[in-house]
């Protein structure tokens, strides 16, 4: 009995080490975040400006509003003329430079706080994160409570999948009730969206899309291959991802022009007139093939350490090993990114609204830089600029009703805004570098958004991520 008391209190003693440990390292992490803190930062308390001297690019029209004034009031746009007289607001003289909406990633995954300092810092005040755990329904409460300077963010749930798709990444669901249970307390938990995943079947989705229709839930949809991609053309589903699955599931792998306007055709005459291509983050398959050395580039100096290590360096084996075995993958990742383009030109032409997507915090797609690459794409493809920054901006907002409050600059909108040099529908790179970025009206200086980049390199949180991802396992799986 004394042996057993002994073990008992051994135990209970390591156990509670190890409560105490990581409570330091979250409490470490939490504190080197802390400079996006609203609290923290003086200039973050006001919401309430008046610039002046300022070219609007609305981004509701194909226009620029030339030499207005912009009043913003608690957040919000108040208005946008000629001349406004407003007493005791400070006033930002924009010197004749151009106001956007702040842009809008539709596709991402977030990690850590560091990230919300990136999307900020690259022009993005809204982000849909598409993998929830329960640490991203904390960060969205702190955010929604005006605790930090953050883009606005929304998170789908775990993302749902069939029993047979094995993966620490999936909620394998087994059957219709458990499949309708998870979607109530998705809900009620706070998720805003569902995600559904590759390897759902038929009855598994009807019981999720029925649910998500009776709990007043939106679906953002990965296409499942155990049913048609025509299936998810169900009005409950507001946006479906991937360029690469049009290629293939409905194409079955080939770069057929003949059968893909067959799918435009289709795709625009049904209710689902949403589609988020992600061309980023398959065409940096094709970067990890021509680039042996992708992994300790620059870039990835801003990628959350957990995933550098662990998934960014598992894909780059893969393609590399790929490559060895069959030298011909190059030019077939190079032809499919290609042909994805010709896709986005052909959906937009049809009238199919693009919304979009990075799929950032994934592989090499590194979070907030990914998005001009995205837009950038857009234009290579033979979009305008206008029609490229639609996509981030008038367009995803218009994709969710709880994000219709944003994405244009006109009375009544949130005050979601980007202040840049030059002419975004002539430059688009002019977006990538903003002068200044208000959120909710609080205006966040260039100085300030060099810092947040600066503190987001190299960071020091591999264990912190690790831990939130165990809590994920434990209480989601």
């Amino acid at each position: 009995m004394k042996l057993l008391k002994r073990i008992f209190k051994i135990i209970s003693t390591l156990i509670g080490l190890l409560v105490i440990t990581v409570l330091i390292i979250l409490g470490i992490d939490s504190y080197n975040t802390s400079y996006l803190k609203i609290k923290n930062n003086n200039y973050a308390s006001n919401d309430s400006y008046l610039i002046t001297n300022v070219n609007v690019v609305p981004m509701n029209q194909d226009t620029i509003l030339v030499n207005k004034m912009v009043y913003i009031k608690d957040g919000i746009i108040e208005k946008v003329a000629d001349n406004i007289d407003i007493k005791d607001v400070e006033i930002v003289d924009a010197k004749n430079k151009f106001l956007t909406p702040g842009l809008i990633d539709m596709h991402v995954h977030v990690w850590d706080k560091y990230e919300l300092g990136l999307y900020l810092s690259n022009g993005v005040t809204a982000v849909r994160n598409v993998w929830g755990t329960p640490m991203h329904l904390r960060l969205k409460k702190k955010i929604n409570d005006d605790k930090l300077l953050s883009p606005l963010f929304y998170t789908s749930g775990p993302k749902l999948t069939g029993p047979e798709f094995i993966g620490d990444d999936n909620l394998q669901l087994t059957n219709i009730e458990e499949a309708k249970a998870k979607i109530i307390s998705y809900k009620e938990r706070g998720y805003d969206f569902i995600k559904t995943y590759n390897g759902l079947t038929k009855e598994l989705f009807d019981a999720i899309l029925e649910q998500a229709k009776v709990s007043n839930i939106d679906v953002v949809s990965h296409p499942s291959k155990k049913v048609s991609f025509a299936y998810h053309f169900n009005p409950q589903i507001k946006s479906i991802e991937h360029a690469e699955d049009i290629y293939q599931q409905p194409l079955d792998y080939t770069l057929d022009t003949l059968k893909l306007a067959e799918v435009v055709n289709t795709y625009a005459k049904s209710n689902q007139g949403v589609f988020c291509p992600t061309l980023t983050v398959f065409n940096n398959i094709y970067q990890m093939l021509i680039d042996d050395d992708i992994l300790s580039s620059e870039q990835l100096n801003f990628m959350n350490p957990l995933i550098k290590k662990v998934d960014s360096k598992a894909q780059f084996d893969r393609w590399h090993n790929t490559k060895l075995r069959d030298s011909s993958i190059v030019t077939s990742i190079k032809n499919q990114h290609d042909f994805h383009l010709k896709i986005i030109k052909d959906f937009n032409d049809a009238g199919i609204s693009i919304i979009c997507g990075t799929d950032a915090g994934i592989g090499v797609t590194v979070p907030g830089y990914s998005i001009h690459k995205e837009l950038a794409f857009y234009k290579e493809a033979g979009l305008t600029n206008y029609e490229a920054i639609k996509a981030a901006t008038i367009n995803a907002s218009k994709t969710h009703t709880i994000m219709n409050n944003m994405g244009s600059v006109e009375i009544g909108k949130l005050a979601n805004l980007l202040l840049v040099k030059n002419n975004p529908l002539q430059d688009l790179a002019t977006l990538q570098k903003p002068l200044a970025v208000f959120v909710k009206g609080r205006q966040i200086k260039r100085s300030h958004l060099n810092s947040f980049e600066e503190k987001s390199k190299n960071r020091n949180n591999l264990i912190a991520t690790a831990v939130r991802y165990a809590e994920n396992l434990i209480i989601e799986k």
